[in-house]
């Protein structure tokens, strides 16, 4: 049995954690005893919601609202961490935006706004928190991907291919920091329920993909194999690309 305090003393920076996956992520890091930046780009109101749920729980969290494609904001973001938790041990890259438009119809505009949230915003965070997870000994980065970039989906081009991109960086990362101990793995949510603002519409590869468990999956179901990828019995893991999607590579 892992011992439910596993990550006590350790500091994660979660992107993107104000709603959905993201926020249900820091909230099972923190239960596991981590303390834990809730970054979201600007809806304070979330950002808080968040914190006060952990901190409610007896756990510890602060909001760190910042556009985490622009190095800036990420340096922020970072030095919020290091100046009230001292250290950072784990970096989850959730941050990304869901869009969907025909390629003949998109524009460089629509293409750069996907890959600069989704893709870049990996490498910024990575840049900045990597000298801070060797000055602590080691660390964990989890990047979070998508499964219509390995099967597939209309109107999503720009989506697939940077969720695409972060399966490589993973691969790369873990090559590079592993001298270092730092561990690198991609998580790839399938068909989860989440709220998506905007539109009650389900994307195109939920309505064509479905699942041998014969459900979505919850938030939570993700972040429950982010966690385990961060505590002490995943430090032999890594450059790997998981799969979170009830079985629905099998052909349902």
């Amino acid at each position: 049995m892992s011992d439910p305090k596993e990550l006590l003393g350790k500091v994660a920076i979660v992107t993107g954690a104000g709603r959905n996956i993201g926020r249900a992520i820091a909230l099972k890091l923190a239960q596991a005893g981590a303390s834990v930046v809730i970054n979201a780009r600007s809806n304070k109101t979330e950002a808080d919601e968040a914190v006060h749920t952990i901190e409610a729980e007896g756990g510890k969290a602060i909001a760190a609202l910042g556009d985490v494609a622009n190095p800036a904001a990420v340096a922020a973001i970072v030095d919020t961490a290091l100046t009230h938790f001292g250290r950072i041990d784990i970096l989850v890259n959730n941050a990304a935006l869901r869009r969907e438009k025909p390629v003949d119809q998109m524009t460089y505009a629509d293409w750069r706004e996907v890959m600069s949230t989704t893709l870049d915003s990996a490498f910024h965070c990575v840049a900045a928190c990597v000298p801070a997870m060797k000055k602590a000994g080691g660390g964990t980065i989890v990047n979070i991907g998508g499964m219509s970039a390995h099967i597939g989906s209309a109107g999503r081009a720009h989506v697939m291919t940077a969720k695409a991109g972060l399966v490589g960086f993973t691969r790369g990362l873990a090559h590079d920091l592993a001298p270092h101990h730092i561990t690198a793995n991609c998580v790839v949510p399938g068909a989860i329920d989440t709220a998506r603002p905007g539109t009650s519409l389900k994307p195109a590869h939920h309505l064509t993909h479905g699942t041998i468990t014969g459900e979505r999956g919850k938030p939570d179901d993700v972040a429950a194999m982010v966690c385990f990828l961060c505590g002490p019995g995943a430090r032999y893991v890594t450059g790997q690309t998981i799969h979170i999607n009830g079985g629905a590579y099998l052909g349902v």
